[in-house]
């Protein structure tokens, strides 16, 4: 069967459902268990002759709908939480590869700006990081304790402020969105100026590797939450200003929904950072060794669950079934 001819025999269908799934209270359970199974009949009809196709992200999308709102009053179990980590996760991080590579090349470009701007002016930290800051720095560098900043405050007291405030700023990056993707990438890119100011400041006082070995002990998870939490909020942006064959307010009804998946599921990274930059960064005594190793395992998480794992379990089925289908044919 021709696409066109699949769609014009079940649009009406479809929007019916729709209508449902957007008003599920005006639905008898037995009438959305009944859509469902037509839904499901149907995606599985697209995905096996037109995998590729527009219609088959819809009925996808559509389908899940329907599957949310038929569960929706079922009571949850702690496996639920398992199964938001290790499904529902991994497939919205899968779907956002386009935003998070936006994220990650603004704060790239942005980094590179600020290490550029620092070396080419030499007030320029003061303009970003603010004179008291770069004052007290250079006290503490005089007084061979450049990284005394991180033992200024009682551990908890610190945990508490830091942990609020990247919180915040995980939230405002994603609201930012509202504004078009341009709100979030502007957050983005001044953090990722300051990283690099940052970085580069340290780098010229003869620092580089102990400031380095200190900040990106918490840093490597803080600013990658920065870059998720980014593509976060450009899903946002884009969802209302790019809608596509859905209405605009649904479409960002979506991209709200895919966003705050996000959003919870970094929460506990920024928290485990703060935890890690109010308790751990400020023992500089820590062997060099031992630092830079948990710097690598950071790391080594980060690629691992944002990056391998959603391949893992999405790219790698994506490919399999479309081989089968090629084989089919």
């Amino acid at each position: 069967m021709k696409e066109i001819v699949f769609i014009r025999k079940n649009i009406d269908k479809w929007k019916e459902i729709e209508k449902s799934a957007d008003n599920p209270e005006n639905i008898s359970p037995d009438e959305m268990a009944s859509n469902y199974t037509e839904l499901v009949a149907d995606l599985s009809f697209a995905q096996t002759h037109y995998p590729d196709s527009k219609i088959t992200q819809y009925l996808n999308v559509l389908a899940s709908s329907v599957h949310n709102n038929i569960y929706r009053n079922k009571r949850e179990k702690w496996s639920r939480i398992k199964t938001f980590f290790t499904e529902e996760m991994p497939r919205t991080l899968y779907e956002s590869r386009p935003e998070l590579l936006t994220s990650f090349i603004i704060f790239a470009v942005s980094v590179a700006i600020g290490v550029i701007s620092t070396i080419g002016n030499p007030e320029f930290p003061r303009a970003i990081l603010g004179d008291y800051y770069v004052d007290m720095t250079l006290r503490n560098i005089e007084n061979g304790v450049p990284m005394d900043v991180y033992n200024s405050q009682e551990e908890s007291s610190m945990f508490v402020a830091i942990g609020f405030n990247n919180l915040w700023v995980d939230i405002l990056t994603f609201v930012m969105g509202f504004f078009t993707a341009l709100g979030t990438g502007l957050i983005i890119f001044v953090n990722g100026v300051m990283v690099g100011c940052f970085t580069t400041f340290f780098a010229q006082h003869s620092l580089f590797w102990e400031s380095s070995l200190s900040i990106w002990l918490h840093g490597t998870l803080e600013m990658s939450a920065m870059v998720v939490v980014g593509a976060a909020g450009i899903i946002l942006g884009n969802g209302w200003l790019f809608p596509g064959t859905y209405s605009r307010a649904r479409s960002f009804r979506m991209a709200a929904k895919r966003g705050l998946k996000i959003i919870i599921c970094i929460f506990p990274v920024t928290l485990v950072a703060a935890y890690i930059e109010s308790f751990i960064t400020r023992h500089v005594e820590i062997l060099d060794m031992l630092r830079g190793l948990f710097i690598l395992a950071c790391a080594a998480f980060i690629i691992w669950y944002f990056i391998i794992y959603p391949w893992m379990k999405c790219g790698r089925k994506k490919k399999e079934e479309e081989a089968f289908n090629v084989d089919e044919t």
